[in-house]
């Protein structure tokens, strides 16, 4: 599930990212960062993917949270998605990048998709 608010522990963004398969490797955490364009910001980070996340995610900002929980979702690779409003509080930048990568993320998986606007679900098959 990939919903707005996504819930983070205070840990560091490798562990956060890891929660969706505690089995992931190191290399699987960055392979998915990567696909959630996450990498590139992570790596600008003070510690790296050792950076630790306050409880909540309250040290990071929206599109950080965004993509981290992005990354969280490709590391777990579920067949069946939900996102709720996934881009609903995200400026325009992070909003494009976000959507290149749920479409992405939902490459060739059953994915339901709730959003306002119509700009979100242009990249559905379907749309209600």
């Amino acid at each position: 599930m990939f919903l707005k608010e996504t819930y983070f522990f205070q840990d560091t963004i490798r562990e956060n990212i890891r929660l969706g398969n505690l089995k992931s490797t190191d290399t699987d955490v960055e392979e998915a960062a990567k696909l959630a364009n996450a990498h590139d910001f992570i790596l600008g980070l003070p510690d790296g993917y050792d950076t630790v996340v306050q409880d909540g995610g309250n040290n990071l900002s929206g599109g950080e949270r965004q993509r981290i929980a992005l990354a969280r979702a490709f590391v777990k690779n579920a067949p069946i998605l939900l996102m709720d409003e996934a881009t609903s509080a995200l400026d325009n930048n992070n909003e494009t990048e976000i959507q290149a990568a749920i479409k992405k993320l939902i490459n060739g998986k059953t994915a339901l998709v709730v959003a306002h606007r119509d700009i979100t679900i242009d990249f559905c098959d379907e749309k209600y």
